[in-house]
């Protein structure tokens, strides 16, 4: 198994490479990127890998980047990029067949009610102020979320749970969390009371296991976490 328990391949340019080799590339977002273009017209994490691509490589013309999956700006932790056209379909295939084991570590201010409980809703999205509410039962256009978590560590003042998705809905873990109480510290949108001073949530891609399409390896990843006083007080 390739086991990279918190290696920073490279940390060139504010980017944090995990892992990389010919076909796959994953590195540890920072709060505040934005995996892929939008309306803010803010360089996107998908242009700065493209660009430490073409400069380790002297890679000349356009670089090929796939873009496999999505963070939430706020959001810290693991992104996975296909460098080649052969892994992108494959690393699609496993998120859609849920081979692909992701780890969330999230720190809220209220307690749980249960020490480890498996969450079940009804997301609907509200387009407008791009925000998912959750039902307890199934409303038109809704979608059925389901996610595990347990708390992992009591904190002075927060705690740390640790969360794993059964499936993968617009802003999920931040609109459960926030229907059972437990809003994410700093994630003013589902409900806690002020922000972090970096305008970051404390969610965490922590780790994320696969085989690689390509090379059938076993790979495990694990994202070091942001530097904050709190987030080492988890560790």
């Amino acid at each position: 198994m390739a086991r990279l328990s918190e290696k920073i391949v490279s940390n060139k340019n504010n980017l944090q490479v995990l892992f990389e080799d010919n076909h796959i590339l994953i590195v540890n977002k920072r709060a505040g990127d934005i995996v892929q273009g939008d309306k803010t017209g803010d360089k996107p994490l998908s242009d700065v890998v493209k660009e430490y691509i073409k400069d380790k490589y002297n890679k000349p013309g356009n670089v090929y980047l796939g873009t496999v999956h999505r963070l939430d700006r706020p959001t810290t932790g693991l992104v996975i990029f296909a460098k080649t056209s052969k892994a992108l379909p494959r690393l699609n295939k496993l998120f859609v067949s849920k081979d692909i084991s992701k780890t969330y570590w999230a720190i809220v201010k209220n307690e749980p009610p249960k020490i480890e409980d498996t969450l079940v809703h009804w997301l609907k999205k509200n387009p407008k102020n791009n925000k998912s509410t959750a039902y307890i039962k199934e409303i038109p256009e809704s979608k059925k979320a389901i996610l595990h978590y347990k708390i992992k560590k009591a904190l002075d003042n927060y705690f740390l749970l640790e969360v794993n998705l059964e499936t993968g809905r617009h802003h999920q873990i931040r609109s459960q969390l926030s229907s059972i109480g437990c809003s994410i510290k700093g994630d003013l949108k589902y409900g806690f009371d002020r922000s972090n001073k970096d305008a970051s949530i404390s969610l965490h891609a922590r780790q994320i296991q696969f085989t690689h399409p390509v090379s059938n390896e076993d790979i495990d990843i694990i994202a070091p976490l942001p530097k904050d006083a709190i987030w080492d007080a988890c560790l």
